[in-house]
This record gives structure tokens, C-alpha cells and sequence, in this order.
């Protein structure tokens, strides 16, 4: 039979392992909100060194009104028009002619543009500089920025992330003024996908006479499957707002390398 002393040790040692079990998740705990907060700084950090690269720009007053669009709120319900403070607080500089979309090119699109001072894609704006290839949500009941366990751009139709880029992008796509030009994707059957941003967005926000023409670099790789007869690019050319002019040139991408590297050739000269 068990001794007196014997039971008293058993709970001893029940008590001793229960107080251990919770300074071990209190310390857990402690130590996932400083790893929390330092991400939520470093998130904040980044944003405002990027802004702060934009002569003028009141850096603190655009994160207020960034925040405010996702904090506090599930991470799958904020809506584009969430950061329409956002958009008022840095908004879009027009830059007729010197306009660049693009579709399923963008690295060939910004290899080009920086070496080539001449076109201004979305990314070029303070917003889309600050936040590209950024990932970030909100949670409900919480004030905190967070950079992990967040939706991105395909977790959900209404994530984030997602709704800001197609906010930004109707922005992008009204400041649109004079000949504009897109670079599509010549290695697809669909360079111009109803489903891209550029097709269910930015297009649809193009105006005559705001905007006279739409110049269309399909770029094609060496083994390219598109020409500019495609069907998708018709349907593009036949949805325009009437007034809008259309072009559309092929642009093999080795042809596009080398011109952005020729400092003596102006851009419309690459395609």
C-alpha cells in the first residue's frame, strides 16, 4: 500500500511538472509575440524605407491609411475598394505616352524598363515600388501586420494582397492618357486571358479620347506558338472604346535584350 510521505511526492511532482507546463507556454508564448512583432516591424520597416526613396512623399500618413485597408480584418474579406484611402494619399501621376502594361511578362517587361528610362509600369508608382512582392494580412481582433500564414494573390478572390494589386491596377489603368503600350505573352494561346488583370481591369478603364492608341509588343520566343492574328488579340483590338487606335508588332525577346542594352537606340525603335 502506498505510504503517506509516498502520495505526498506524487504530488510533488504532478505540481512541479503542471507549473513547468505552463512556464513553458508562457514562454513560448512571449517568444512567438516578439517574433510577431519584430515581423510586423521589419513589414513596416521595408515599406517605409521604399517609400522614402519617393522625393515628397509623406511616408507615415500612406502606412496609416494602407493599414487601415486589412488590420482587424479577416484576411479572405477586405475588398479593393478598401484602399481607396490609400490610392488618395499616393495617387497615381499620369505619364501620357510612357505608359507600359503588361501580361504574364513581367520580368521580361521590367528588364526592359530599367534599362530603358522611357516607360512607366504599375510597380514604378510609389504604391506598387513599396508593395512588390510583398505579402500581408490583417487578423480579426488584432491591429498587428502579419507576413506569414497570409492568403497571397491566389488564396482567395478578396485577400489582401489581391484586392490591392486590382485596386491599384484600375488606378494605374485611369491615368492611362495618349498611345499606350502592353507587352503580352507570345509563348501562349491566349496572350490576352479575360481572366488577367490586364483584360478585366486596366483595359476595360481605357478612354477616348484620353487614350488614342493601344500599341500591343507581343514578345515571342524563339519557339513561339502566337502572332498577332491571334484570336484573343482581335478580341482585344474589337473591345476598345471606339476612337482607340490598335497596333501590334512581334518582338522576338532576344531582339528586346539587345535593344535595352543599346543606349543609342530609343525604345520605339525595339519593336
Amino acid at each position: 500500500m502506498e505510504s503517506g510521505l509516498e502520495r505526498k511526492r506524487g504530488r510533488r511532482k504532478l505540481i512541479m511538472a503542471v507549473i513547468l507546463a505552463v512556464i513553458v507556454v508562457v514562454v513560448i508564448a512571449i517568444i512567438l509575440a516578439v517574433v510577431l512583432s519584430r515581423r510586423d516591424d521589419d513589414f513596416k520597416r521595408e515599406f517605409m524605407g521604399r517609400c522614402q526613396k519617393f522625393k515628397g512623399a509623406n511616408c507615415q500618413t500612406i502606412w496609416d491609411a494602407f493599414q487601415q485597408a486589412y488590420i482587424n480584418k479577416d484576411h479572405c474579406e477586405v475588398l479593393p475598394e478598401a484602399y481607396d484611402p490609400v490610392i488618395a494619399a499616393a495617387p497615381m501621376e499620369s505619364a501620357c505616352n510612357r505608359l507600359m502594361f503588361w501580361s504574364k511578362t513581367k520580368d521580361v517587361v521590367h528588364e526592359f524598363t530599367g534599362k530603358k528610362d522611357c516607360f512607366r509600369t504599375v510597380e514604378d508608382s510609389l504604391l506598387g515600388s513599396v508593395l512588390d512582392d510583398l505579402v500581408w494580412c490583417g487578423k480579426k481582433g488584432s491591429n498587428e501586420t502579419f507576413t506569414t500564414g497570409c492568403p497571397g494573390w491566389k488564396g482567395c478572390v478578396k485577400s489582401p494582397v489581391r484586392s490591392f494589386w486590382n485596386r491599384i491596377s484600375a488606378a494605374f489603368g485611369d491615368s492611362a492618357c495618349g498611345n499606350v503600350t502592353v507587352m503580352l505573352n507570345g509563348s501562349l494561346q491566349t496572350p490576352f486571358h479575360n481572366e488577367s488583370i490586364f483584360a478585366s481591369i486596366e483595359v476595360k478603364r481605357f478612354t477616348s479620347p484620353k487614350v488614342k492608341a493601344l500599341n500591343v509588343v507581343l514578345v515571342t520566343p524563339e519557339n513561339f506558338v502566337t502572332n498577332c492574328t491571334n484570336a484573343s488579340l482581335q478580341n482585344l483590338k474589337m473591345g476598345l472604346d471606339e476612337g482607340i487606335g490598335y497596333g501590334c508588332s512581334e518582338v522576338p525577346d532576344s531582339q528586346l535584350e539587345a535593344c535595352a542594352s543599346d543606349p543609342e537606340k530609343p525604345c520605339g525603335a525595339c519593336w
